[in-house]
């Protein structure tokens, strides 16, 4: 058996692997929810941190959080950046559209056809900000509108009326329109909320507008000319995901948000509990002190936190706390 502190240091030093920008996955064999690799690349002197989000369809805060040192504007020439393509899929239907919060992320299962292995495709959004957060629950898409004009509601014009921004009743479609060219709208909140484009990318990924789901201009027309009228959408707030796969556990931690989108702090009696069910009665050695640290400052990668135990095994060699019930906290 691998010591974890192998597979740790294994798990961190992931080879340089060309460059991708898919989004479609086939989905994890046999119930697993690990999909995706993570990346490198080195920078040219044109780029920019926000540039190659886009390109490799991640999101500001995701490709910030996992490259910290690096200046978003001004990377310079040949600096190392991860791109984090690894993903743990949200619990609960792989059917339709789901926008887990916490993650800044759209995950989108279609119906597969005769003969077709199911997929699904992932892309990064932005949503609601603090007073203006995105409702959680399960609804559908009611309307899908292209070039749509956007109206702006009331409280939006008060808004930008008070920054000595007004914005007019109407703005018809083209760059100016913050829609993007393509909108979908949703049954919750009395159709006010849409997944709609955007005219300005680079915010793409934040949690920044009024509480619409905001893409990526090519990402949203990808998406609309898959997605029919009717299709189910779950908007959840996991903001820690696990994986049990092969003898190996994985937790993915983002910063949560509460019911009015405000930061939270972590629940760790309700993510000890989702990991029992997920262990079951295996016998899994959990690294509590290294799953609690990346609970606090999770870079929103999947990282290794335990490995079932070997019965032929000799002790010395699972350094990891047995049991998957957390230690109780120190005085």
């Amino acid at each position: 058996m691998i010591s974890v502190a192998k597979r740790l240091l294994w798990l961190s030093a992931v080879l340089v692997a060309p460059a991708s920008q898919a989004t479609m996955y086939p989905l994890p064999e046999h119930g697993s929810a690990l999909f995706g690799s993570v990346e490198h690349t080195v920078t040219t002197y044109e780029d920019t941190l926000i540039d190659l989000g886009r390109r490799y369809s991640l999101g500001y805060e995701e490709i910030r959080r996992v490259n910290p040192d690096v200046d978003p504007w001004l990377p310079g020439e040949g600096t190392a950046v991860v791109l984090p393509g690894q993903r743990i899929l949200p619990s609960g239907p792989r059917d339709g559209i789901v926008v887990n919060l916490p993650e800044h992320r759209l995950y989108y299962y279609p119906k597969p056809k005769k003969g077709e292995k199911p997929v699904v495709y992932t892309y990064p959004v932005s949503i609601g900000k603090m007073d203006w957060h995105t409702p959680l629950g399960k609804t559908r898409i009611v309307q899908k509108e292209k070039n749509p004009v956007w109206y702006p509601p009331a409280s939006v014009r008060k808004e930008h009326a008070e920054r000595g921004d007004p914005l007019p009743a109407a703005v018809p479609p083209g760059p100016d329109n913050p829609l993007g060219a393509y909108k979908m709208r949703l049954a919750i909140g009395g159709g006010s909320y849409l997944i709609h484009g955007t005219n300005n990318p680079a915010a793409v990924g934040m949690a920044i507008t009024h509480g619409c789901i905001r893409m990526y201009p090519e990402d949203i027309e990808q998406l609309y000319s898959m997605v029919p009228v009717g299709t189910n959408v779950y908007l959840v707030n996991e903001p820690v995901k696990v994986a049990f796969v092969d003898g190996e556990v994985y937790m993915e931690a983002h910063p949560p948000v509460d019911d009015e989108g405000q930061v939270a702090p972590i629940d760790v009696n309700d993510f000890a509990a989702r990991l029992d069910k997920l262990l079951g009665a295996t016998r899994t050695a959990v690294h509590w002190d290294y799953a609690l640290d990346m609970l606090k400052g999770g870079t929103g990668m999947p990282v290794l936190i335990g490995i079932e135990a070997d019965d032929d095994a000799p002790a010395s060699d699972a350094p990891l706390a047995s049991g998957n019930t957390p230690p109780a906290p120190g005085p």
